[in-house]
């Protein structure tokens, strides 16, 4: 059996649903270049927002995220009156320790609290790395999938991201705090700065939890995966959802305002218009999608006529996103939506 179906089929419970969904391809259909970014290479950067607030970003995030090249994960921590907070702990320990450094360049007090924003390894398999004592906090289907498919994610993210990239040597450590669907917790750091984490459900995947930190002198957002970069980056829709992750990316944008600072899953810090740009995907999508769905067009068919050309501005993965995951998610969860009988 090829190997990359060998992953498929451990995978077809857990991770990607699409494959449940859909009919089973031999293979993923992989990306133009694996790795999508290098791991080895990255170099993290500081980036001070306030005098507690602090994002983390790949160097290359302001100048290639509108060129569209895809960068790697972002970060950031809060320097709470106790301790820090930290936002994600990357991919390996190559770009932990990178973090790590970063936040003790400010800071000598211990980290108490980790959020990961996402299942994907580039969000939290740094967490073995930890002190023991720090508090992890994730969505609660984060939590539970982690525990169930640790090792099939680990495989996953090597197939995407290239071996020998640190990621065979990540360990698995559970989360301490899981926030349901539909819920949010709030944190207090102290000198007017709070934490409010967002569980809204599926806005990429069913593990996206959304990180609002209100200052006493602006709002900054973590908005992760759900928001990739700004223009000319689209959605990964990876999971086999359309019409859910539209609603919620749809009713985060609604949640922020104009002058909130932004930092996207991995591209430059930017604000609420930066980001709008997959909102405009999506909704585009949805209605080209239906239009096709009304006129009676298979997916092949509907593959051919909506090709988003509009939307196709230099990304690198835009083809590898828009034909083999978000077009074919739109289509089907549009199809069966259309055939519901009314009640």
């Amino acid at each position: 059996m090829n190997i990359y179906k060998t992953i498929l089929t451990s995978l077809l419970a857990s991770l990607f649903m699409i494959w449940s969904l859909q009919p089973l391809h031999a293979q993923m259909p992989m990306p133009p270049h694996v790795p999508i970014w290098d791991a080895n290479k990255i170099t993290l950067k500081l980036h001070k927002i306030t005098n507690e607030v602090y994002a983390v970003l790949p160097e290359t995030a302001e100048t290639e995220t509108s060129k569209g090249i895809p960068q790697a994960t972002t970060a950031g921590f809060i320097i709470g009156d106790k301790g820090v907070l930290l936002i994600e702990t990357m991919l390996d320990k190559r770009l932990y320790d990178q973090l790590y450094a970063l936040v003790r360049s400010v800071t000598q007090k211990p980290v108490i609290y980790a959020v990961n924003t996402s299942d994907h390894g580039d969000h939290c398999f740094g967490n073995y790395l930890l002190p023991k004592e720090t508090v992890i906090i994730q969505n609660e289907f984060c939590k539970d999938n982690l525990a169930k498919n640790f090792d099939n994610i680990k495989q996953f993210m090597i197939m995407l991201f290239g071996k020998n990239r640190g990621i065979e040597d990540v360990k698995y450590r559970a989360a301490d705090i899981a926030i349901p669907k539909d819920q949010s917790l709030k944190l207090d750091m102290g000198k007017g700065n709070t934490v409010e984490f967002i569980n809204t459900g599926t806005a990429q995947s069913p593990a996206d939890l959304f990180v609002f930190v209100s200052t006493p002198a602006k709002r900054v957002v973590w908005v992760g995966n759900p928001f990739i970069g700004d223009s000319p980056a689209i959605p990964w829709l990876f999971d086999g959802y359309f019409l859910e992750p539209q609603k919620n990316l749809v009713k985060i944008y609604n949640m922020l305002d104009d002058y909130d600072v932004i930092i996207p899953g991995h591209g430059k810090i930017t604000d609420k218009a930066g980001i709008k740009y997959t909102i405009d995907y999506v909704n585009a999508l949805s209605e080209q999608v239906k239009e096709a769905v009304n006129k009676g067009q298979t997916l092949e068919q509907t593959q051919t006529s909506v090709t988003m050309k509009e939307f196709d501005k230099g990304y690198e993965l835009f083809h590898w996103l828009h034909y083999n995951f978000n077009l074919p998610n739109a289509y089907k969860d549009i199809k069966a939506n259309s055939m519901k009988k009314p009640d």
